[in-house]
C-alpha cells in the first residue's frame, strides 16, 4: 500500500505546500498547531479541495487538479478519526458502529462485521452505552470500531491521544500501534508529539508554517533533521548559527568553539545542534571550559544550564539533561560532545 500526496492549498493568510510519498505502516506528521497537518489529512481524505495537485492510494487516483478528478469521501475508502472522535451522542455504541458499516451487504452481514468490531477492539458489553457513558479510551475505540467498519485502505488519525490524560495516552498507544499491526492498513498519525511520533511512527514527515521540511524513517530523521525548524521539534534545546571551516570542522561564533564533526560539512551549512542528552564530561573530542548558569529539576531528570567559557554574553546557555541519579555534584570544568552527535543544518 502507497501514499502520493503533492498539493497546495491557499487559504488566504496560510498556504499548504504538503508533498509526502510513503509505503510505511504508520507515517507521522509531525509540527506545531496551524502548520497544516490537519489540513493536508482532510484534504486527503476529500473533506477539503486542494487548489492543484495530486493524490494517488496504492496507484489509485484520489484528486488530480489537472485530470479534473476529485473523489467524493465516500468513494475514496478512507478512514478519518477526528480528534473529538465525532461520535453520534444519541446513539448506542452498536449503533455508531453499525454507521461505518452501512452499505456493506445485507443487514445481517453488516451485524456480522459490528460483532466482529466489538470483539476486535474490546468492546463487549458496551453496546447498549451511549457516548456520554464511555470513558476516553472506550470512546476512542469505539470511533477506531466505526471507522474499520467501513473497510478503508487508509487511516488518518488526527491527534488521537490530545483528549486523553497522560496516563490514559501512555497505556493506549501501544494498544493502538498493535491494533493498526493487526488490521494491516497503512495510518497517517498526525501530531505535535515528538515521543508520540518516535514511538509510533516507522516514517515521519515534518511540517513548519504549511510546509513539508523533511520525510524519511523516524530515527533517520530525528539523527539528521536538516533544518533548524526541523530539528526544535525533534526536542533540540541547543541550537545556533554556525560555518563552516573545512570538512569535518565548523564554527560557532555566539558559542565561541570550533566543534569537529564526523560527517562531512556542507558548504551551505547555517546552524548546528548539539541534543541535551549527549553532553559528557569524559569525552576528549570537543571538550570545552564551561561554567555553571543554573539548574532545573523535572520529574525524572535534571537539567543543568551552562555556558561554554568564550560565550557571547547575549547568547542563551545551553543545556544539558541526564537521568535524577546521574547528576553531579557540582558541574564540571569541563564538557565534551562526541563529533557523530552533532546535527548539521543547512535550512532555516
Amino acid at each position: 500500500m502507497s501514499l502520493f500526496v503533492d498539493i497546495e492549498k491557499d487559504l488566504g493568510g496560510f498556504r499548504l505546500r504538503a508533498r509526502l510519498d510513503t509505503d510505511a505502516p504508520i507515517t507521522g506528521l509531525l509540527g506545531a498547531s496551524g502548520c497544516g497537518k490537519s489540513l493536508t489529512l482532510k484534504c486527503i481524505a476529500g473533506i477539503q479541495r486542494p487548489d492543484r495537485g495530486r493524490i494517488l492510494l496504492d496507484g489509485r487516483v484520489l484528486f488530480d487538479s489537472e485530470a479534473g478528478i476529485d473523489l467524493p469521501p465516500q468513494q475514496r475508502r478512507v478512514g478519518y478519526l477526528f480528534q473529538q472522535y465525532a461520535l453520534f451522542p444519541t446513539m448506542t455504541v452498536y449503533e455508531n458502529i453499525r454507521c461505518g458499516a452501512r452499505g456493506r451487504g445485507s443487514r445481517a452481514e453488516q451485524d456480522t462485521i459490528v460483532r466482529q468490531m466489538l470483539t476486535r477492539l474490546q468492546l463487549q458489553g458496551l453496546e447498549s452505552l451511549r457516548p456520554a457513558q464511555l470513558s476516553g479510551g472506550q470512546a476512542q475505540r469505539v470511533a477506531l470500531a466505526r471507522m474499520l467498519a467501513a473497510d478503508p485502505q487508509l487511516l488518518l488519525l488526527d491527534e488521537p491521544f490530545s483528549a486523553l490524560d497522560a496516563h490514559l495516552r501512555d497505556q493506549l498507544q501501544p494498544q493502538l500501534r498493535d491494533l493498526l499491526r493487526t488490521v494491516g492498513r497503512q495510518a497517517v498519525l498526525v501530531t505535535h508529539s515528538r515521543d508520540e511520533a518516535y514511538r509510533l511512527c516507522s516514517t515521519l514527515c515534518i511540517m513548519d508554517e504549511g510546509r513539508t521540511l523533511r520525510t524519511g524513517p523516524t530515527k533517520e530523521v530525528f539523527a539528521d533533521p536538516q533544518s533548524v525548524a526541523a530539528a526544535r521539534l525533534t526536542g533540540c534545546k541547543n541550537l545556533a548559527e554556525a560555518r563552516r571551516v573545512d570538512d569535518h570542522t565548523v564554527e560557532v561564533p555566539a558559542w565561541g568553539v570550533r566543534l569537529q564533526t564526523a560527517r562531512p560539512v556542507p558548504g551551505d551549512l547555517r546552524a548546528v545542534g548539539l541534543r541535551a542528552h549527549y553532553f559528557n564530561p569524559r569525552t576528549a573530542v570537543n571538550r570545552f571550559a564551561v561554567q555553571d548558569a543554573g539548574a532545573m529539576e523535572e520529574p525524572f531528570e535534571w537539567c543543568l544550564l551552562f555556558r561554554y567559557a568564550g560565550q557571547a554574553p547575549d547568547s542563551a546557555p545551553l543545556w544539558w539533561r541526564m537521568p535524577k541519579d546521574k547528576k553531579p555534584a557540582r558541574m564540571p570544568a569541563e564538557l565534551g560532545i562526541a563529533p557523530q552527535n552533532g546535527l548539521l543544518l543547512t535550512r532555516p
